[in-house]
């Protein structure tokens, strides 16, 4: 039960990013995104895979794989718009 309790809370926190991803990869617009914000965001979700791992969680392991994948994608966007 506690596993699959995870797989939802990972599925749930993961797909809630997507649609950032989606208008940040239309639009390619990102001066309204918080380049710290998101630096903190996705050091954050590194710590949660190396978290998992110690635990050998895999709903920790995958969801933040995703996620930090993700918000990897939107670091180098923010990084190509600045000016």
């Amino acid at each position: 039960m506690t596993e699959i309790l995870g797989f939802i809370a990972a599925i749930l926190t993961t797909t809630a990013f997507i649609p950032q991803v989606i208008k940040v990869y239309k639009t390619n617009h990102t001066s309204d995104l918080s380049l710290l914000t998101f630096l903190m965001f996705t050091i954050g979700v590194f710590c949660w895979i190396i978290y998992g791992l110690i635990l050998n969680s895999y709903p920790l392991i995958i969801a933040n794989i995703i996620t930090f994948l993700l918000a990897c994608y939107i670091l180098v966007k923010i990084f190509k718009n600045i000016k």
